[in-house]
């Protein structure tokens, strides 16, 4: 059986990144422009702007990779094909929820584990705190969607969709 793979769109990828860069822009033209702020507002400010600079960085190198679902397990993988991170062991998987009201990223899923996992995040890509792995951000709908229905197949009657 060929693995499952859920790869970022390139247009939404360039976009997130776009858009948090305008922001930063924005933040640094707020706090260095000619009206009269508080140096404590210039610092939030600037404070603000160096995070959405990094954020943005780290969207991008984040969504250099794809997510593929192999017989065992979630994973990271670059584009070139050398693996990532585990995101999860599909024996420890305990439930599935893509619903319009679970707690889970844009066009993706939320993952519930059996067993509590370090904290990890890439951003729009994925996430994992606890007991819950977020699945989706930049990518398309339909892999996030295929994938879910993948996981909740192969977990058995364990697995939720809403």
């Amino acid at each position: 059986m060929s693995d499952l793979n859920v790869t970022p769109s390139p247009m939404r990828r360039v976009s997130a990144v776009a858009m948090l860069g305008v922001l930063g822009v924005l933040l640094l033209r707020v706090a260095l422009g000619p009206e009269a702020l508080g140096a404590g507002w210039v610092a939030m400010l600037l404070v603000f702007a160096a995070a959405v600079f990094w954020v943005s960085w780290r969207l991008w190198q984040a969504t250099a990779c794809r997510l593929v679902l192999t017989e065992e397990e979630l994973v990271e993988e670059g584009l070139d094909g050398t693996r990532g991170r585990v995101l999860c062991r599909l024996d420890d998987i305990a439930g599935v929820e893509r619903g319009t009201f679970a707690f889970k990223p844009s066009n993706g899923f939320m993952i519930r584990l059996k067993t509590p996992a370090s904290r990890v995040w890439a951003p729009g890509l994925w996430w994992r705190f606890g007991k819950r792995v977020g699945v989706g951000g930049v990518t398309p709908a339909g892999q996030g969607k295929a994938m879910a229905d993948v996981i909740a197949a192969r977990i058995g009657t364990g697995a939720r969709i809403d």
